[in-house]
């Protein structure tokens, strides 16, 4: 069907890639399996999905190389999948532009609800939302030289736009909603990631390390054993 939402789906075990493929299948998506990272970069280009899920060890095109050549060329949401949740492997996946990550063996309803998760995220990021603070002039918010239009879903520092990931903005629009407030890890992963659980801080970490590269190191400070806030 037209409206499904298309996966693009890299493994290269047989036995996962196939129960995985008919499981997100059962649930509604479309999905195009690859076995390896170099037919996974041609099926990306070729079918456009609307989601990347990555295995972090595949021939030929690792996982985290294939999603930094994908985040090159899109800002599509990738979740990694890895079969450790080894602190390399969760780094390397969140520092090359991964959205998310899901350690194997994994629950097949949690993967289905972490990949909705991200696509929620993914549209209220292109969908504008209200935020407080700063100084407001239809819809864009100024703190120093970092401008935010959360209407037209921009980010502009010094003039120059800033190109962020959708969780990237999302974490953003939660900072600014509430410029000089701290925020917890674990209320931002409420927020952004939907976790209604104790989830993985890195998460976290390593996007507002992300984020502060992009818009400013300074802008965002860490609070230590509590959590970041936005400097108004």
């Amino acid at each position: 069907m037209a409206d499904q939402t298309h996966v693009l789906f890299v493994e290269d075990d047989d036995v996962i890639r196939e129960a995985t493929q008919l499981a997100l299948e059962r649930d509604g998506f479309a999905v195009t399996a690859m076995p390896d990272g170099l037919s996974g970069l041609e099926a990306f280009r070729a079918k456009q999905p609307d989601i990347a899920l990555l295995d972090v060890m595949v021939p030929g095109l690792d996982g985290v190389s294939l999603c930094r050549r994908i985040r090159d060329e899109s800002m599509v949401p990738v979740i990694m999948l890895s079969a450790r949740a080894d602190s390399i492997d969760v780094v390397l996946g969140l520092e090359a532009g991964a959205d998310d990550y899901v350690t194997k063996p994994f629950d097949g309803a949690v993967l289905v609800a972490r990949i909705r998760a991200v696509l929620r995220r993914f549209e209220r990021a292109g969908g504008g939302r209200d935020a407080q603070g700063g100084t407001d002039d239809g819809g864009v918010l100024a703190f120093g030289e970092l401008e935010i239009d959360t209407e037209g879903m921009e980010v502009r520092r010094a003039g120059e736009p800033v190109a962020l990931t959708p969780t990237e903005m999302r974490l953003l629009l939660e900072f600014s909603s509430a410029p000089g407030t701290v925020l917890s890890r674990d209320k931002l992963l409420e927020r952004v990631w939907e976790y209604g659980w104790g989830g993985d801080t890195r998460v976290v970490d390593v996007h507002v390390q992300r984020l502060r590269t992009k818009i400013g190191q300074d802008r965002i400070e860490t609070v230590r054993g509590f959590g970041y806030k936005l400097k108004a």
